[in-house]
This record gives C-alpha cells, structure tokens and sequence, in this order.
C-alpha cells in the first residue's frame, strides 16, 4: 500500500536485484540478519550498512540509515528530498544566484571582519545563515540522490 512504511534496507536491496540470500553471502553475514534488518526487527550496525551501500550502490542508504537511527543527525543535517539532477541543478543555481544578488556574501564579512556577531547583526546573520543552509541542503541532495549512478546506469 501507498501510505506504508517502507523499510530502507529492503528497498535498496531489491532495487539492486538482490535476493535476501545473495545479499547475505556477498555481504559476509546471515540471511537471517538480513531478514532481521529488513523487517526492522534488529537496526544493521554502521559498518553493515557501509557494505550496502556499496554492494547495493546506494549511496543514500547511507544518509538515511543515519536519518532513522541517528537523534542527532536531524539537528546537524536537514531532510533531503530526492530530486532530480536537474531540479537540484536549478534550484543550487537560483539559490546562489539570489545570494550574490542580494550581497550577502559581502555582508556575511562585514559582520565577521571583527569576529564577533553582535546584537545588531544577529537577525540579518541568521537570515544569511538560512539561505547558506538552503544551498548546502541542495548540495547534499545532488550528492546523496544524483552524483552516483543507479545500479541501471553501472551495468550492475
């Protein structure tokens, strides 16, 4: 069904074409480890899920491995849409487009040049710090979702 949760592992596997057993001995671990990740029964150490993603090439399985099972990695790295090459590639455009137009690059060190943000430049630095945050979210996701080549595309 539509609305269901999808586990993460799972969906990485089969889009590589893996069968839970195959997955299991090119990974060097059980099929019942396997099963175990796949039905959220048991969370696959980090090391594990490196071997994903590398066996499964893909690339965010990894960001969302630590997105699930990491409390903090929501507070250090934002939510990532999955766009494509294309959309990522504009909207990095227009988002840095807008930022040099608008001299925030210039502004950003004149409220640096005494290493200090004082009270008078808080609310115009956060606003900067909005925008830089938007342009690093769209690196991210040309990153994670468009920089390494579906299984498809490597003859996997």
């Amino acid at each position: 069904m539509q609305g269901e949760y999808q586990n993460i592992y799972k969906v990485a596997r089969r889009a590589a074409g893996y069968t839970q057993e195959a997955a299991a001995e090119r990974l060097g671990i059980s099929v019942e480890s396997v099963r175990a990740y796949e039905t959220g029964q048991r969370i696959p150490p980090n090391y594990i899920v490196e071997l994903m993603v590398i066996l499964y090439n893909a690339q965010h399985l990894a960001y969302q491995h630590l997105h699930e099972s990491n409390v903090l990695m929501e507070h250090v790295v934002p939510a990532l849409e999955q766009r494509s090459l294309m959309a990522v590639a504009v909207r990095i455009y227009n988002r840095i487009n807008r930022f040099s137009q608008d001299h925030k690059l210039e502004r950003l060190m004149e409220i640096a040049e005494d290493d200090h943000i004082d009270d008078s430049e808080r609310a115009e630095f956060d606003e900067i710090m909005v925008d830089i945050r938007e342009i690093i979210k769209s690196g991210l996701e040309m990153d994670v979702y468009c920089a390494h080549p579906a299984p498809e595309e490597t003859g996997v």
